[in-house]
């Protein structure tokens, strides 16, 4: 290993999925992937924990393949946290931060978030990231970063995304585990963190969202202005597609898999040929047009769980960059076409990109989430190396364990 050097993991807890990839840091901020892996996911539901005792074996298995591949142990990662429990937020705040020729420093940052969020985000509830969009010095508004400027009253507008505590803590429970023993260094939505590894800076500015298509939930997130604006979750997946055609054809979930992935489309209405599936000496007959009737009905659900968070957001054909799909959900064929006449919005198939190294591997839309959390850990390594505790106040460190505001503004260095 070399000397002084600093890595970034990344690991995404899907339904169907361990995913997991580890990035080296170079001197000039770059990132190279050293190692990636991923194995079957278990004890996972909707993006929840449903038994402590089970995920741990399976992230172990993946992180085991990244270790092999990189010669590096996984001791801590920024791990991703899913569900329909995760909420948007708007939030503002006031504070007297002294006499007009005061300068703002980041205890005033911190003492304005916590005020931000006070009484407005139920105590069950943790928060992963508070997001400003405004600061408003002695009434001048349209600040974006107030650190060094002078005032005696400083407001902010901000969105705070935030989980139900308990799922937290289960999540950080099964990394906690003697057989994972990995620390948990923060937990981010997996449609935010497909965000940094598949979206521009242009972007984001312009206005788009984006759409992790997972095997059971599906997750939202929308950018405008340069600043997070929505983040929500539609409780179903492609797994209810598979589901779907195995009750509707008489099959078992392994066939009504292949005929997914090698058969469904997002064209229906097209004309086609019976499909046959072979097993051995068996032979499965199916109709092309009860699959495509199925595959249609499910996407439609889905496509319209979508459109109703762009509606709650207030961003309903309102998007000039349009929605970016990723995640394995998206792999279905032609499902970019059937999006587009869904949402009424222009619609593409994401990546991650520009990462150095094996990236070819993980360039994949299945893996956009953990190298984006790979990212998001890189990134703040340093963040974690030099904070100082003691100035955290108390509902600072409660944030994520480390202080998310301050971390969200330090990440935004990096867009």
């Amino acid at each position: 290993m070399e000397e002084n050097a600093r890595y970034a993991v990344g690991i995404d807890i899907g339904t169907n999925t361990v995913r997991a990839v580890m990035g080296k840091i170079g001197k000039d901020g770059s990132i190279s992937v050293v190692g990636y892996g991923e194995s079957v996911s278990e004890g996972i539901r909707r993006g929840r924990v449903k038994e402590l005792s089970v995920p741990p074996k399976a992230i172990d298995a993946c992180l085991k393949t990244v270790e092999s591949m990189s010669g590096i142990n996984v001791g801590a990662a920024t791990v991703s946290i899913n569900g329909s429990h995760i909420a948007s937020t708007k939030v503002d705040g006031m504070i007297a931060v002294g006499v007009a020729d005061h300068e703002i420093n980041e205890d005033d940052l911190m003492r304005i978030e916590d005020t931000a969020i006070a009484g407005k985000i139920p105590a069950n509830r943790e928060t992963l990231a508070l997001v400003p969009y405004e600061y408003i010095l002695d009434g001048q508004g349209g600040i974006r970063e107030p650190l060094g400027m002078h005032g005696a009253r400083l407001e902010i507008r901000a969105n705070v995304i935030s989980a139900l505590a308990p799922d937290c803590d289960n999540m950080r429970k099964i990394f906690e585990n003697d057989v994972a023993q990995v620390k948990v260094h923060f937990l981010e939505p997996t449609a935010t963190a497909a965000a940094r590894a598949v979206l521009t800076s242009r972007q984001m500015e312009n206005g788009v969202g984006i759409v992790d298509m997972g095997g059971s939930t599906t997750g939202v997130a929308i950018y405008d202005e340069g600043e997070l604006q929505f983040v929500g979750v539609v409780p179903i997946g492609s797994n209810d597609v598979t589901n779907d055609l195995a009750t509707v054809l008489k099959t078992i979930p392994e066939i009504a898999e292949e005929i997914k992935v090698r058969f469904a489309s997002g064209r229906f209405g097209e004309p086609g040929k019976d499909i046959v599936i072979k097993r051995g000496r068996d032979e499965y007959t199916f109709s092309r047009k009860e699959v495509d009737d199925v595959v249609e009905a499910r996407l439609e659900e889905i496509f319209e769980g979508v459109r109703k968070m762009l509606k709650i957001a207030g961003y309903d054909k309102r998007l000039p960059e349009g929605l970016v799909l990723v995640g394995g959900g998206s792999k279905l064929r032609d499902i970019d076409v059937y999006a587009r006449d869904q949402v009424e919005l222009a619609v593409r198939l994401g990546k991650p990109e520009g990462i150095l190294g094996v990236s070819e591997e993980v360039m994949k839309p299945e893996y956009a989430t953990a190298v984006g959390l790979m990212m998001i850990d890189g990134m703040t390594a340093e963040v974690r190396r030099g904070a100082n505790e003691e100035k955290k106040t108390k509902a600072a460190k409660k944030k994520n364990g480390e202080g998310g505001g301050f971390v969200a503004r330090i990440l935004k260095i990096f867009k």
